[in-house]
C-alpha cells in the first residue's frame, strides 16, 4: 500500500512521519442527525467517547457521551453538569477518572452571569460512577482571558490555548507544567509553533514528544485552518511545525485534533464540503444527501495515522 511520507525539518527527533494513504472517513454516520459536532476524545478501551454538539451559530454548546455495546455506539447522552452555559472541548485523563472541559459558567453557582471561558474538570471513582460537580482548575491556568482546548500528557503537563494580548498572535498555545502537585504559570510555546497569526486546538501526545494543532490561514497552507505537527528535538525544544497535508487538510477548516496512540487513529473536526448540485426524486433523498455527506458543517472524521 502506498504511503504519504512527510520529511520533517531538521530539528525533530524522528525525521519521518508515516501516514497510511487511506481516505478520511466520518467517525460515525449516526452523528449526521446533528448539524454541528466537534472536539472529540475517546477512552483507552475505545468504548466511551465524548464530543460537543453545537447549534449552527455556536449559540448553544453542550458536551455529550456515547458508549459502545457490541460494536455499536449508543445515542448521545447529555452530561449531567451541562446547563444553560456553554460547554465544549472534553478531554479524558489517562486514568479515565477526570474529564477536563471548557465553559463560560460562573465560578460561583449563585451567580447567573456567564464568565469568560475557563478550564474546568469533573471526577469519578470509575467508569460506572457518577461525575462530580464541576471544579474550576483555577489560577495560574485560568485568568481574565479566555482559555480553551485542554489536553494533558501522561505526566499531567497541560497544553491549552489562551486568547491573550501578551501572546504572539490572537490565539496562542501555552504549556503549564505539573510540579509539586500544582500547575506552574503558563509558558508561551516557541516560534516553531506560535506566530503572529492564529494557533489553537493543541493536542499533546502521552509522552509529550509531539504536538498536533491548527494554524489558521498560514502561508503555504491549504486555506482556512490546517492541522500541523511539531516534534521535540534532542534538547527538548519544539522543532518547526509541519503541515499534515492531504487528505487530512483541505481548503476548508480542519481543527480539534485527537490522536489515539493505541489504535494509531487520528480524529479531527472538519468543515469540508463536497456537495454538488443534482436532481433529486424526493425531499427525503435531498435531505439524506445534504445531511449524510460533507456539507460544510462541523463533523468528526478519522484516519489511520502511524508515526515512527
Amino acid at each position: 500500500m502506498s504511503r504519504i511520507v512527510i520529511f520533517l525539518l531538521a530539528f525533530t527527533i524522528s525525521p519521518i512521519l508515516f501516514s497510511q494513504k487511506k481516505d478520511v472517513e466520518l467517525f460515525d454516520k449516526t452523528l449526521n442527525q446533528f448539524q454541528n459536532v466537534r472536539d472529540f476524545c475517546i477512552s483507552s478501551d475505545g468504548n466511551e467517547a465524548f464530543f460537543t454538539i453545537q447549534s449552527p451559530n455556536d449559540d448553544i454548546s453542550q458536551i455529550v457521551c456515547i458508549k459502545k455495546n457490541a460494536d455499536k455506539w449508543s445515542e448521545p447522552m447529555l452530561l449531567p453538569f451541562c446547563n444553560a452555559f456553554m460547554y465544549m472541548e472534553p478531554f479524558l485523563s489517562s486514568d479515565q477518572k477526570r474529564l477536563y472541559f471548557v465553559s463560560d459558567r460562573p465560578v460561583n453557582e449563585l451567580q447567573k452571569e456567564k464568565k469568560d471561558f475557563d478550564i474546568w474538570y469533573v471526577e469519578r471513582k470509575d467508569k460506572n460512577s457518577d461525575w462530580s460537580p464541576p471544579k474550576n482548575i483555577g489560577f495560574p491556568v485560568n485568568s481574565e482571558q479566555n482559555e480553551f482546548y485542554p489536553t494533558l500528557s501522561d505526566n499531567n503537563n497541560l497544553y491549552f490555548t489562551i486568547d491573550s494580548p501578551k501572546g504572539r498572535g490572537k490565539d496562542d498555545i501555552y504549556c503549564s507544567e505539573w510540579k509539586n502537585s500544582e500547575y506552574t504559570t503558563p509558558v508561551l510555546l516557541n516560534d516553531s509553533i506560535n506566530s503572529e497569526g492564529y494557533e489553537f486546538n493543541a493536542f499533546i501526545s502521552k509522552k509529550e514528544d509531539f504536538l498536533l494543532f491548527t494554524k489558521y490561514n498560514a502561508d503555504g497552507g491549504y486555506g482556512s485552518g490546517d492541522l500541523y505537527i511539531a516534534r521535540k528535538n534532542g534538547d527538548g525544544k519544539w522543532g518547526k511545525a509541519v503541515n499534515l497535508g492531504l487528505p487530512i487538510n483541505t481548503r476548508y477548516m480542519e481543527y480539534c485534533p485527537y490522536y489515539d496512540s493505541k489504535t494509531e487513529m487520528l480524529y479531527f473536526t472538519s468543515r469540508r464540503n463536497t456537495l454538488q448540485p443534482q436532481e433529486f426524486k424526493s425531499v427525503s433523498e435531498l435531505q439524506h444527501y445534504i445531511s449524510g455527506n460533507e456539507n460544510g458543517l462541523s463533523k468528526i472524521y478519522r484516519i489511520p495515522f502511524k508515526m515512527e
